[in-house]
């Protein structure tokens, strides 16, 4: 029996990501931000909390990098990857030209745009903690209409007055799945690995470093984003997602190297990846070329025949 937390209340996307993954006799209760359920994780109160952390249309879930990369470590253990896809929402007998206020999450405010320039001019866009925070607003009569996942309005008693309302079609959100350190997923052949990579000081090439570490070793990285990192202006660290898994001899080596040259390199998780993609591979960056290349240079430091 496991305890989630999940980005609440219910009914958002968050909540329909990790509906998957509950088996019988676990619990799911919703936190009211990405920091209140990471901080479940960290005290205890949780076994698991899920999280989005990027979406394909608006980027970046900024709070979850920034929660992920300080206080205490945390360790990504898994994604889900959801199609995503908006509705209007409003307490019954309400109609469109009645909104005056809308609620929703940032992010899916950004996806809605248009329509919202079209079809609601004049109304104000209040920002929630989620999009279901904004159902939940409608509901106790703090706003007229709500953008939310079409579920939310089952939750809050609410009506669906317009449907697929997005701006782009076949928009997705990945969501992290995370825990305190532990064991670390075993490795399936299709895994991603990130991290939180702080440089040593601020200078020409410094980004050119961190990436050459990758480059040479042939890892391919998925994602990379820089995050300031609140000490003083100027200041930046990365986040970075990269093809493969620690116990891999070419990740493996890339961290080393990193470790070497960065102020602080914080590993945030190796785990299956929810599209199942393998990773890349280039000659002589296979862990049998590792292998044979360790096996080489023992023997000549042997002053054996190689």
């Amino acid at each position: 029996m496991s305890r989630y937390t999940y980005l609440g209340p219910a009914g958002t996307f968050t909540e329909a990501a990790l509906t998957p993954l509950l088996k019988s006799g676990d619990s799911a209760l919703p936190a009211a931000n990405v920091t209140a359920a990471l901080e479940s994780v960290r005290n205890g109160d949780s076994d698991y909390a899920l999280v989005p952390i990027e979406n394909s249309v608006e980027g970046v879930v900024a709070r979850t990098l920034d929660e992920l990369a300080v206080g205490e470590p945390l360790m990504i253990i898994g994604e889900q990857v959801l199609q995503v896809s908006f509705a209007l929402m409003v307490k019954p007998g309400v109609t469109l030209r009645d909104i005056k206020r809308v609620a929703t999450h940032p992010h899916a405010e950004a996806q809605c745009r248009e329509f919202i320039a079209k079809n609601l001019p004049h109304a104000e866009v209040v920002m929630t903690n989620s999009t279901a925070a904004g159902a939940e607003s409608v509901a106790k009569g703090d706003a007229d209409g709500a953008i939310a996942a079409e579920v939310a309005a089952t939750h809050y008693g609410l009506e669906v007055i317009e449907r697929n309302i997005g701006d782009r079609n076949g928009a997705v959100t990945r969501f992290v799945l995370i825990s305190k350190l532990g064991t670390i997923p075993a490795l399936t052949g299709h895994d991603r690995t990130s991290l939180a990579i702080f440089i040593a000081a601020d200078h020409s090439g410094a980004l050119l470093e961190i990436l050459t570490e990758f480059a040479v070793r042939g890892v391919n990285l998925t994602f990379i984003q820089s995050r300031p990192t609140g000490s003083e202006l100027g200041q930046y660290h990365f986040i970075v997602d990269a093809e493969g898994h620690i116990e891999e001899e070419r990740v493996g080596d890339t961290l080393k190297a990193l470790h070497r040259i960065c102020a602080e390199v914080r590993f945030l998780g190796s785990y299956p990846r929810a599209d199942k993609v393998a990773p890349t591979s280039t000659k002589g960056m296979t862990d049998s070329a590792f292998q044979s290349a360790d096996k080489w240079l023992s023997a000549v430091r042997k002053g054996e025949r190689a």
